[in-house]
Parts: C-alpha cells; structure tokens; sequence
C-alpha cells in the first residue's frame, strides 16, 4: 500500500503542477476511494482529516517558496488564517454531524469543482492580470475571506485557496501575486487548524493503518503527499510545454473524470 500511495501521490504532483491546481482537489478523491473501497467507519471524516494534513505540509512548502521569492504577505496571511480557524471549526462541525453523508460530500465535492472548472476557464481564456493598487483589506472583509475559505476547507478536505484567490483578486481588487500569495499562507493555518481539530477527536474508529490521531490517518497521508513533492516538479516542467488551450482541454476531462469517478464509486 506505501509503494501504491506514492505512485499515486507522484501522478497526483504531475497533474497539479500541469495544471497549476491545489492539491486538495485530487488528496481528497484519492482518499475518498481508498477509505470506502477498504470500508472503513466514517470515511468522510477520515478523508477530509487526512487530505487537510497533506494540504497543510504542500501549502508550507508554497509559502517558503513565497518567500524565497520576496513575496510574502505575513500580516494578511497571518490575519486571515487564523480568521479562518473559525470557518474550520463550524465545517468540522457540519462533516462529523449525521447529515453529512457520503451522498452529501460528493455533492459538495462535485459542485466545488464545477466551480475550480469555471474559473479556471476564465483565467485560461483572459490575458490581463489584475494589477490595481488597492487598499489594505480591512478586519470584517479578511474575516468574510478567512471564514469562508476555513468553511470550504474543511467540508472537502482542501485549502481553500480555491476561494480565498478569487474573493481577494476579484472582489477586494488585490493584485493576482498578492492574492496567491496571502492565500498560500493564509492556508498553512487553516490547513494546520484543520486537521489538528480533526486529529484531537477523541472518538475516532480504527483507520486504514496503526499511525492515526483522530480521524488523520498519518500511514497514508505521507506517502501520498511525499510523491506529490516529487512529481509536482515534473507536472510544471510539462506545463511550459503544453499550449494553453489543450491545458483547459486536459483539465475539463479531468474534472469530469474525477466528478464521475466519485459518483460511481457510491453506485
């Protein structure tokens, strides 16, 4: 199972950094499969426990090559991470209650990439990078950013970028370097926040492995996300090769396989 979790981590690292996505968006699925196929108890909250550790070590490793790059934001990031600690905690919340089903997290799951689908869409079909100099965002719209992102974080299991990019970029007018990189830090502690709630559960029934906390099973996460590390190099390398349009094209049949894929397996 450790060689097939890296394998999987290491197509999972390709197709992110091809494609320049989070990598909550296929931890999750990947998961999802491995905790229902083996029948565990509770696969849901295993699965976005599990995903928010991986996110949380791929989301330190963005932010130190943020600030490699001299372009670091920590009082925002800082601000609106822990804001979202919040939203974190009403999604736990909601994910260990007995309405979130299965049924329900692939519902969400599938409508939350429909919508990483459509802005992606957008952003492949526009050259203009937003470069507008805007205000410092005040307290009440970083809580509105942070609590949000925390919310959607935890429900599926990824960082929340894929919220927090758009509200600051679009709504709050941030430059798009500004924004990535508010949200690369601002999803180190939402991720961390994330599945360190999952993981001080106390009740939590038997994982995939023996090394689990709560509901993070640590025995699949780390190959999965290590394999990430090594093929996410080779997945940006491919993405400087590849023309645009059959980016957009690659990543739709990927969206669908995946929406599919995760439907099916509750059939």
């Amino acid at each position: 199972m450790f060689i097939l979790l890296v394998i999987l981590g290491v197509i999972a690292g390709i197709i992110a950094g091809f494609f320049g996505v989070g990598g909550g968006l296929l931890f999750s699925p990947i998961l999802f499969f491995l905790f229902t196929a083996l029948e565990v108890s509770s696969p849901v909250s295993w699965t976005v426990g599990s995903s928010l550790f991986c996110t949380f070590i791929a989301a330190t490793s963005s932010s130190i090559q943020q600030r490699n790059h001299r372009n670091a934001y920590w009082k925002e990031g800082i601000t609106i991470g822990l804001l979202g600690s919040l939203g974190v905690y009403i999604g736990k919340s909601i994910v260990t209650s007995s309405f979130y089903t299965e049924d329900v997290f692939v519902s969400f799951f599938v409508i939350l990439l429909i919508f990483v689908s459509i802005l992606f869409y957008r952003r492949s079909k526009s050259s203009v990078t937003l470069q507008t100099k805007a205000k410092k965002p005040g307290l009440l719209k970083q809580f509105g950013a942070g609590g949000f992102g925390g919310l959607i974080s935890s429900m599926a299991g990824v960082g929340g970028g894929v919220v927090l990019v758009p509200i600051l970029n679009l709504w709050y007018r941030l430059s798009i370097a500004k924004a990535i990189s508010i949200s690369s830090l601002a999803i180190v502690l939402i991720s961390l926040s994330g599945w360190l709630q999952y993981a001080l559960l106390s009740e939590s029934p038997e994982g995939v492995t023996a090394f689990t906390l709560g509901f993070v099973d640590f025995g699949t996460s780390l190959p999965l996300v290590l394999g990430a590390f090594v093929g996410g190099f080779y997945g940006v390398k491919l993405n400087k090769k590849a023309e645009a349009s059959r980016v957009q094209m690659g990543f739709s049949v990927l969206v669908i396989a995946i929406a599919l894929s995760m439907i099916w397996n509750l059939l």
